[in-house]
């Protein structure tokens, strides 16, 4: 690790424990928590998290959507604030880490792998509106409730607009205006010179117009204290009433920081382990739930506040945490003078940041199903919850893969007239053995696609009767499971009934396992699966009607000049005689 490396980390951990100050406090109150709490669950978990979590850049503590869950639900159970109600949160937080340990421990982190690059995009783009869409009522210094949706939020907008302070919007756009311009040159630290020149503007207007006329609300001094040691109520009943909650924010959980470390990862060019993620995700949760924290998860504006301030390893994060430790013992009590507008300001320039416009648009350009699915977790995000819009993400993009797997490319191919090594290619004027169908499937023969392929052999059967024979090349075939074999032996049988017959090239080791061990292949026989296009050829072309070819004007393979032929036509004349090969299989 170089110097250059320490010291950007150091200004991405110092920029973090800054922002968290103000968050803490209020993902707290959303938690139904005393507002130290928010502090301390930003503390250890996040140093753990970091230690070992695979993302350089995740930060991990409370968010503003694991605090609703959790006040939504443990709400019913207990008073918020109270003993009992805390006592539930920091034993939630434990059984949420032990499902995620559990889950990464088993190797589940391959899940990562079905939150394709557009859901990641949407994901990050609506999340980005709504953390921007929380802070507006600090940047006009509205009274909005915590609560409020992106529309609600919104219309109260509007109908409070005479209501706006003009000094918290201009200490936010100070703010905002400072953190824009000085980002090329100071980098990091520009995020902490905004805050800086935010608070002093707050100070000077509060000065010169008095507190209640400029409007400006203040964070409040916040306790000295180090994070209390705390136990999780080890009750078999207490894990039975929690557990539908626990499972469910675990699955959250887990989704939004592997799609956070994911979104990030784009933009940085680092790989992520979605198993060590996990594992970092449940160790932070399960030592948090001795240090009196709730449940952390990864935090989007603290993730992309501390790649956008500059750091390079997690050290960062671990930074962010200790440094906090040390803010709250020194200068808690000058977090007083730290307005809401300016930090506002600063989530807001944070959040447009985060929206990458430019794979937007590629993605818009690109695909249409692509576009379908950013534009249904965009919305999502927005309108609904952030686990939904992920969740319908990941099924949109299962069902898109699934509908393109379930029609795989049955093409017809001939042999290259110019090519010496019977290159097969596909000519869509170039003439056929009468005798003998070549064609190539590309993509897995599964469940999902039997009945496409077999309705295309089908076709095939009845289009062209005299080619009985069928050479099928599959070295494009990556799967063959039961189904796919049951689907070949069937071409099979139909062509051994007209006196044709199936011969296989290039089979898979993986398509050719399956076919071994159910005895699919012994039916096909050894004689008709092939490694070597020669063998395959000279072996079909002993197996084809003599008569017929004796009487062909059509020499397509080397073996064809052997056989005498009692007349000579021009080869395109009778090329024309010939089938021609369709234009796509859905022409048949």
């Amino acid at each position: 690790m170089s110097r250059d490396s320490v010291r950007a980390d150091i200004i991405a951990g110092l920029a973090g424990a800054a922002l968290v100050l103000p968050q803490g406090v209020a993902f707290a109150a959303i938690a139904g928590m005393p507002p130290e709490y928010g502090l301390y669950t930003s503390m250890v978990p996040a140093v753990i998290a970091a230690l070992w979590g695979s993302s350089w850049h995740l930060v991990s503590g409370p968010t503003t959507a694991a605090s609703i869950i959790m006040f939504a639900s443990l709400s019913t159970m207990a008073i918020p604030g109270s003993p009992e109600y805390v006592s539930l949160a920091i034993t939630l937080a434990f059984m949420v880490g032990a499902l995620q340990l559990t889950m990464g421990l088993v190797r589940l982190g391959a899940l990562i792998n079905f939150i394709s690059h557009s859901v990641v995009i949407g994901f990050t783009a609506g999340a980005a509106c709504l953390i921007a869409s929380k802070q507006v009522k600090e940047f006009l210094g509205l009274e909005m409730p915590e609560d409020a949706q992106m529309l609600e939020s919104l219309a109260f907008m509007w109908e409070s607009w005479g209501d706006i302070h003009p000094f918290a919007v201009l200490v936010a756009s100070i703010t905002l205006l400072c953190g824009i311009l000085t980002h090329r040159r100071l980098g990091g630290m520009s995020m902490v010179a905004a805050l800086l020149l935010g608070s002093f503007a707050a100070f000077l207007f509060s000065l010169a117009f008095g507190e209640a006329t400029s409007g400006i609300h203040m964070i409040g001094a916040l306790p000295q204290q180090l994070p209390p040691l705390s136990m999780p109520i080890f009750s078999l009943d207490v894990f039975r009433q929690l557990s539908p909650l626990a499972l469910a924010m675990t699955l959250f959980a887990l989704t939004e920081a592997v799609s956070i470390s994911r979104s990030i990862a784009i933009r940085s060019g680092q790989p992520i382990s979605g198993n060590q993620e996990f594992i970092g995700q449940g160790l932070s949760n399960i030592c948090g739930s001795f240090f009196s924290s709730y449940v952390a998860t990864g935090s989007f504006n603290r993730s992309g506040a501390n790649y956008d301030a500059g750091a390079r390893s997690p050290l960062s994060a671990v930074l962010a945490g200790v440094l906090l430790v040390v803010i709250v013992l020194l200068i808690a009590p000058l977090t007083s003078y730290l307005p809401k507008a300016a930090v506002a300001g600063l989530l807001i320039l944070v959040a447009w940041r985060l929206i990458n416009f430019k794979q937007i648009m590629k993605i818009l350009k690109a695909d249409r199903n692509e576009a379908v699915i950013l534009g249904v977790v965009f919305f999502g995000t927005l309108f609904f919850s952030i686990e939904f819009a992920i969740l319908a993400g990941v099924l949109l993009s299962l069902t898109t893969f699934l509908r393109k797997t379930s029609r795989p490319r049955l093409s017809p191919r001939v042999p290259d007239p110019e090519s010496r090594t019977r290159k097969f290619i596909y000519g869509q004027f170039l003439p056929e053995c009468p005798q003998l169908k070549i064609l190539r499937l590309d993509d897995s023969l599964y469940f999902g696609s039997v009945a496409h392929v077999g309705e295309l052999l089908r076709r095939y059967r009845e289009h062209y009767p005299e080619q009985k024979h069928l050479f099928l090349l599959t070295k494009g075939i990556g799967l063959v499971d039961v189904a796919g074999a049951e689907l070949l032996i069937t071409e099979v049988r139909e062509r051994r009934k007209v006196g044709g017959d199936v011969y296989l090239y290039r089979l898979r080791d993986t398509a050719a396992k399956v076919m071994e061990r159910g005895g699919y292949q012994s039916e096909i026989g050894e004689a008709n699966v092939f490694d070597s296009k020669e063998e395959a050829i000279e072996v079909i072309f002993d197996r084809l009607d003599k008569s017929i070819c004796a009487t062909c004007e059509i020499r397509i393979f080397q073996e064809c000049k052997k056989i005498g032929r009692t007349k000579t036509k021009n080869s395109k004349k009778a090329a024309k005689k010939n089938p021609q090969l369709p234009a796509d299989t859905h022409d048949l």
